[in-house]
């Protein structure tokens, strides 16, 4: 069930007549209205712009510590090799 908060700005768009059916046949899909639907899409879709552009500042020694482990070899887990060399199940007769 969508719980309704109320809002506490506006937000103003414009869009042509076929975005606003479309907009508007997906959210009663969904049951929501068409504010609803818009602000959830939105919002999704700014969190993964936003979780996509992290910015991680390192140290220079922090960075060198990274920029090692990046270019070293890891050897592989028991676990890793087991997965490895075992068959995928599509491949079993």
């Amino acid at each position: 069930m969508t719980q309704r908060v109320l809002a506490a700005t506006n937000i103003n768009l414009r869009a042509t007549q076929e975005q606003k059916t479309l907009i508007d046949r997906a959210a009663s899909c969904l049951g929501k209205s068409r504010t609803e639907f818009m602000l959830d899409a939105t919002r999704k879709e700014a969190e993964q712009v936003l979780l996509d552009r992290r910015i991680y500042l390192l140290d220079g020694e922090r960075f060198a510590a990274f920029e090692a482990a990046l270019a070293g070899s890891a050897e592989p887990s028991a676990a890793l090799r087991k997965t490895m060399n075992t068959p995928p199940p599509w491949d079993e007769d």
